[in-house]
């Protein structure tokens, strides 16, 4: 990918536990972003959330959730981000899990593999 001024950022909001078979549903994401030519993805865990159900999850001592939220971002033509959108939209009916996913503007100012 070029340097890109009307790049898009998709951001996919699921919970640690979703699965496709055995697989964690983030690794079917990520691997399938890769198999498809995107340009990269990040998954970030995050340390506390809720969603849809208003269920709380934290990793707080108390309550160590097994559900934590989890985030995948990506970064690429928007042509090649919503026809990926779709793939993700199956892979949620797959593991019949719930989920956010987003669409915002991205400006890629530099996209470059270290020396």
């Amino acid at each position: 990918m070029e340097n890109n001024p009307n790049a898009k950022l998709l951001r996919i909001f699921i919970g640690g536990s979703d699965r496709i078979g055995q697989q964690p549903l983030y690794e079917v994401i990520v691997f399938e972003a890769k198999k498809r030519g995107l340009s990269g993805a990040t998954v970030t865990r995050g340390i506390m959330g809720f969603g849809p159900n208003s269920k709380v999850h934290t990793t707080k001592l108390f309550e160590i959730s097994t559900d934590l939220p989890l985030i995948i971002e990506i970064v690429d033509a928007e042509e090649k981000i919503r026809e990926f959108t779709e793939v993700v939209e199956q892979l949620f009916e797959q593991s019949k899990s719930g989920g956010l996913i987003t669409l915002e503007k991205a400006e890629v100012i530099r996209y470059k593999a270290g020396t």
